[in-house]
Order: C-alpha cells, then structure tokens, then sequence
C-alpha cells in the first residue's frame, strides 16, 4: 500500500512538473502579447497618443535646432500638424502644462529655400494654419515656425535662434 502511495505521488508530481513549462509558455506569451499592444497602442509615459503618433510638450525654452535635436534625442521630431483637429490637441497639452496657449516651436522650417516649407520629420505640408499676414520672413530673419502666435493663437514665422518651448512627435506604437 505504501508503494502505490509512493508511486501515485510520484506520478503527480512529473505530471504537474511537465505541464509547469508548458503554463510557463502560455503566461509569457500573454505577457509578451500584452506588451506588444501596451507598445504598439500606447505612448511612453510623459508624451499623450493622438493620431497615431504621441505628443510631447518640452517647457524648456531652445532655439529651433536645440529643440529639434532635443526631440530627436528621445525618437521624435519637432512636431508637425496635419488638421485642426491635432493642432487643437497639441494645445491642449500646451494648456494642460503651463495654463496658457503659449508660444512653442513646431517643425516647420524654410531655411532651405525661402517659402517653401517643410516638415522637420519629413511628412508632407498640407496643412497650415498662419496667421494673418504670416508667414513674412521680416527682416528676411524668420525661417522657423512658432505656435499660439498673437490673439489669433494662430502660426508665425521667427527667427531660429528665438528661445521658445517646443512640441515634439513620434509614431505610436
């Protein structure tokens, strides 16, 4: 009697032993499933998902490039704005920082030919939402573009080596 005993234990032991890797797997897939999708739909902590891209507002004043190279340095860009809509979201996150529509730094810029303006990540320019008169190059000075500009809250171009805050950009994942 003691050997059967002995014997059904060890049994339910190999047993449970076997199907142990085999639970192991199936939490590390879940786990590893459930990374991907906090990954892929979310956004680092600190930047907000709008879009299909996440939004980070930087308070630290910079020129143009400093904020530019700041945002590449955390796998974005100067952010570009593609509608309304996200503009309005981006300042949101401005509001929601500092209690004010301040001035910030996008990613646009036409140093490279007067005119023709471009985004820092490289996405097309469809979109723009200049103020009144703007963009006027005064003094042939101003190829970078500002945000929250004016009463109108609206885009104005500045001369690179004006300090602003800035708004920086990258992929959701």
């Amino acid at each position: 009697m003691l050997t059967v005993w002995v014997l059904v234990c060890a049994m339910m032991a190999l047993t449970r032993a076997a199907a142990l890797p085999e639970e192991k797997a199936k939490k590390d897939d879940q786990a590893e499933t459930d990374l991907v999708k906090r990954t892929y739909y979310g956004c680092s902590s600190g930047w907000s998902r709008f879009n299909r891209r996440c939004f980070h507002f930087v308070p630290k004043p910079m020129t143009w490039a400093q904020a530019e190279r700041n945002c590449r340095s955390m796998g974005g860009n100067l952010a570009s704005v593609h509608s309304m809509q996200e503009y309005h979201e981006i300042q949101r996150l401005i509001m929601t920082a500092t209690y004010e529509y301040k001035a910030a730094w996008l990613g646009g810029s036409d140093a490279q030919e007067e005119n023709v303006w471009l985004w820092s990540d490289g996405r097309p320019f469809h979109y723009s939402n200049w103020c009144h008169g703007e963009p006027n190059n005064y003094r042939r000075q101003q190829n970078c573009m500002q945000m929250n500009h004016a009463a109108q809250k609206c885009w104005d171009d500045l001369q690179c080596n004006a300090h602003l805050p800035s708004i920086c950009a990258k992929r959701g994942y």
